[in-house]
């Protein structure tokens, strides 16, 4: 590890130890995306329990107020990808917490919940 590059001292950096500057901006940015929630997906072909699970979750989202958008992804291969093999699915911030039944506002309430902490 050498201090001097062609014969002159490194520059220290006054940032963080990960030498990024934080600025209002980006400070502000992160107290916006903790504040939208978590990152919530359905995962069916759009049929009416899919449709009802993403009710349901808007209704929870609401009821936690959190304005967060539901994704509602169709496309089999990416619910495959996500290794679902029965529709409706529910995603949040990437990992699969229910599939194959609809949810209920009050489960939902509270699994979203613990995904904030």
């Amino acid at each position: 590890m050498s201090f001097f590059k062609n014969g002159k001292k490194k520059e220290e950096s006054s940032g963080c130890c990960c030498s990024r500057s934080y600025d209002a901006e980006s400070m502000a940015k992160s107290e916006r995306a903790k504040s939208a929630g978590p990152d919530v997906k359905v995962l069916g072909s759009g049929c009416s329990k899919c449709r009802q699970l993403e009710m349901e979750t808007r209704a929870a989202l609401e009821q936690l107020g959190m304005d967060t958008t539901i994704d509602h992804v169709t496309d089999f291969s990416q619910i495959a990808a996500y290794g679902v093999m029965s529709t409706p699915a529910l995603v949040v911030d990437g990992k699969v917490l229910s599939c194959g039944k609809v949810l209920k506002t009050e489960e939902l309430v509270k699994i979203l919940r613990g995904s904030q902490n």
